[in-house]
Formats: structure tokens, sequence, C-alpha cells
């Protein structure tokens, strides 16, 4: 992350820090809710704006975090927090089951982001039938508030450690961002042809790069289980998901380690805002979503973040 995006991102993570301790419930809940987006952003973000392949059903992802998070803990009494750590590890095993299928057929742009979207869709209807999902009833985890239950009397505590979720990700993306591994991810998203001629072990990168966006954003769909505690099929593996984690990700800067969170909360931030101001008006934020898809495309391709490097280095000179 360079100098001039550190400080913004500094400062908005400090004020989201200080926010739940005084917040009403209302104002926790929709930070809560944008920072798991931020999460599932971040995830599509390491895939997508890190290495290149662009994914349509990042909900596979998601909805296999909540869904493992939730099964274990509802069906078979395990622990929330190893259900939580277990829904992460399934996500990234998912990942790379696609990835190895996708990759080694050599799937790439559309094709390879159709075929995410028809697992997603797949995985969503296997969820929708089998019992140990709870079929279309879905699933409804057992209100049991402890700190040990990963439930929490306030849901200020919750907010900060979803907070702390997107922030050790943050992290991570910028140590990937300056690291070897970040540079081949470069390589092979700018040109895997290129790429393989440098030595690069393109099929291994791409992988990692899956596995790590796999897992990312399964731990957001854990934090969505636990802090909801109700599943069902359309919601864990919607396309909602996928395409608030791909907007995000447009918005905020793709490739960006910030981007993801400074899309996150300005499209939650406009999205309720519409509702609030045109709530009678079903779908009104959708059709926001779209327009402002269209106009950071044409106007913005830099992203929020890309346009925060710009004004400062205008600024500097």
């Amino acid at each position: 992350m360079n100098k001039p995006t550190l400080a913004p991102v500094a400062v908005l993570l400090v004020v989201l820090a200080v926010v739940p301790a005084f917040a009403a419930n209302t104002t926790i809940n929709f930070l809560v809710s944008a920072l798991i987006v931020t999460l599932a952003a971040q995830g599509w973000n390491l895939l997508g704006g890190f290495c290149g392949p662009f994914s349509f059903g990042h909900a596979a992802f998601f909805g296999t975090g909540a869904y493992v998070t939730a099964v274990l803990q509802s069906r078979y009494g395990v622990n929330a927090w190893a259900g939580f750590a277990a829904g992460i590890a399934a996500g990234a095993v998912v990942g790379g089951a696609i990835g190895w299928l996708s990759f080694r057929a050599g799937l790439r742009g559309s094709y390879f982001a159709l075929i995410t979207l028809a697992f997603a869709e797949v995985f969503r209807i296997v969820a929708n039938a089998v019992p140990l999902t709870g079929g279309a009833t879905g699933l409804l985890l057992k209100l049991d508030v402890r700190p040990a239950n990963f439930q929490f009397a306030s849901r200020a505590a919750f907010a900060w450690i979803a907070l702390g979720c997107v922030v050790a990700v943050l992290a991570l993306s910028i140590a990937i961002a300056r690291s070897r591994l970040g540079a081949q991810f470069a390589a092979v998203r700018e040109n895997e042809d290129a790429a393989r001629a440098l030595g690069i072990d393109v099929l291994a990168t791409k992988l990692r790069a899956i596995c790590l966006s796999g897992a990312v954003t399964a731990a957001a769909g854990g934090l969505y289980a636990q802090y909801f505690l109700y599943l069902d099929a359309n919601i864990a593996y919607g396309s909602w998901i996928s395409v608030e984690a791909l907007l995000a990700v447009i918005v905020g800067g793709i490739g960006t380690p910030a981007g993801p969170l400074f899309g996150a909360l300005a499209l939650h931030a406009l999205g309720e805002a519409t509702k609030l101001f045109a709530g009678a008006i079903t779908g009104i934020d959708l059709v926001l979503f779209g327009l402002i898809l269209v106009g950071a495309i044409a106007f913005a391709p830099a992203g929020i973040a890309g346009s925060l490097h710009s004004l400062s280095a205008r600024w500097r000179r």
C-alpha cells in the first residue's frame, strides 16, 4: 500500500474501531454487514485483483464457510470457534478443488467466471435439498450467549472481531503485494504465457491464489453464520454475495489492498441511504449499484484507492 493511501486507511480503521463503543445496535448491524462484505471482497481481490482470474461465483466459498461453521455446531456439537476454523479450511479446500478442475482444463476469462458461477449454483441446489443443511427450511443456530461459543451479549464485541479479521487480511494483502508471491501473482495476471516463460509455475500460482481467496471468503461466511444465527441455501450460496464482493472491489480499486474496504463501506452507505429515501421502490438499491458500477468503470477505473493516490500526487505537485 502506498503512503498516500495509508493515511486515509489508518484514519478509517481508527474510526471503525471507535464507532461500536458508542453506536446504537442499528449502526452496529450496518457496520458488521459491511465488514462481512469487505472480508468477502478481500477474498475476491486476492484471486481476481492480485492474480487475474475473475470469479462470478465466490458464493461457493462464502456458503461453504457458513455451512461448515453452522453444521458442525448444530449437528455434531463442535465448538463454534473450532467450527469457524474448520469453515475457513473448507473454503480453502473447495477453492483448491475448483481451481484444480478449472485451471487444469485451461479455463480463462469469461469461461472461468462462468464455471465458478455454475459451481455456486450447484452448491445452492444441493444445500437446498439435503437434510444435513436443513433443506429449504434452513438451519437455525442455538442461541447460547457466551464468548466461548462465539456469541456475545454486546454486538460491539462482534463488530471488533469482524474488524480484526478485516485488518488481518489487509495486513496479509500488503505482505503478499510486497513479496515474491505477489510478484508471481502480478506476472500471471498480466500475461500467463510470459510468466511461464520466466519459469513461474502458473498452475501452482493460481491454485495458491484461489485457495487463499476461498479461505478468506469462507471466513466471511462463518462470521455471517455466527452473527445472524440462521442460514438457508439462498443466503449462503446466493448470488448477492458474489455480486457485492465483485462490486466492492471494482468501486474500491481492483488489486489494491485497501480497495475492498473502501468499496464495501461506500456501497453499503449508499445502499442504505437510497433505501431510506426511496425505500418504497423495490430493488432501487440494485439499480443504484448498477449505476455505480458503470460510473466507476467509465470515470474512475482505478477505484477509490486509485483516485486517492492520484489526488494526493496532484496535491504534492
